[in-house]
């Protein structure tokens, strides 16, 4: 018998003032690299998470501990958003499926009007070359751009505060359009940032330059902290080199086949 999603976070958790930041599965695992990033730099400890019949029938494993699939983290740094004195985490690397996005976007919304946080990020990143995700149409060439979406007047200030320029024209999908629009239609104070990145979601490589874009960003939410990005740019660095070598390696074989494929001249005299 299905049931809905249940959402259990600890008691020990005062999310009254906190400000949520979501990380649902995107292109180049960019949401993975950020909240994995703001776990270990601010600290964030595991206080909670959802279940439903919905969701695959697995567990994270961490350090020895199960944890479920889409997990809460809470942590108190600072930040510059009215009220906000802590931070609420909701990060999955498991994608939700179109037919349970309505119920868990509602019990996660229902939930912070209980909590009175103070408002919402949604992190998000897409690519031009997937067709089956968002569909966004920007302005610029670059392949580096950064685009923000507000829900309500507030945030939409906010991002331009943030020099994050607004999207014009598109269709976010998933999750992160599902939770904008509901957050409109309840007039609650989210805004999402998406950068551009690499490959197809699940596929692909991991892009750790597109993520540290995003932590840039997240940086001016937090006066009282510092979030280096240097961590993430020698990551993207290893990972091109790693990608060099092999494909030098591959390169380098495919000519080794072609000269050895080659008719020798003795045999035809």
């Amino acid at each position: 018998m299905s049931t809905g999603p249940i959402l259990k976070v600890s008691d020990s958790v005062d999310a009254e003032g906190a400000l949520v930041i979501t990380c649902f599965p995107s292109v180049g695992y960019v949401t993975s690299i950020v909240a994995h990033y703001l776990v270990e730099q601010l600290e964030l400890t595991f206080v909670g998470g959802v279940r439903a019949s919905g969701l695959p029938a697995v567990c994270l494993v961490k350090d020895g501990q199960p944890m479920p699939p889409l997990r809460f983290y809470a942590g108190e740094p600072v930040c510059n958003v009215d009220g906000c004195d802590k931070l609420i985490l909701i990060v999955s690397e498991i994608p939700i499926r179109n037919e349970m996005a309505l119920s868990l976007s509602e019990v996660l919304l229902d939930w912070s009007k209980e909590a009175k946080v103070s408002g919402g990020v949604l992190i998000d990143s897409f690519s031009h070359t997937d067709e089956h995700a968002h569909e966004i149409i920007d302005d610029d060439d670059s392949n580096e751009t950064l685009l923000g979406i507000g829900a309500t007047p507030a945030t939409r200030k906010r991002l331009e505060e943030m020099e994050i320029p607004l999207l014009k024209q598109g269709v976010i999908a998933g999750m992160t359009g599902l939770l904008l629009g509901e957050c409109r239609r309840r007039g609650l104070d989210t805004f999402a940032i998406l950068a551009e990145a690499n490959g197809p979601p699940g596929a692909g490589l991991p892009d750790a330059r597109a993520a540290a874009r995003i932590i840039e960003k997240l940086d001016l939410l937090f006066p009282n902290l510092s979030l280096p990005t240097e961590p993430l740019i020698e990551e993207a660095e290893r990972i091109e080199e790693q990608i060099r070598e092999m494909m030098e390696a591959h390169l380098g074989k495919l000519e080794q086949e072609e000269e050895s494929s080659q008719p020798s001249g003795m045999l035809y005299g």
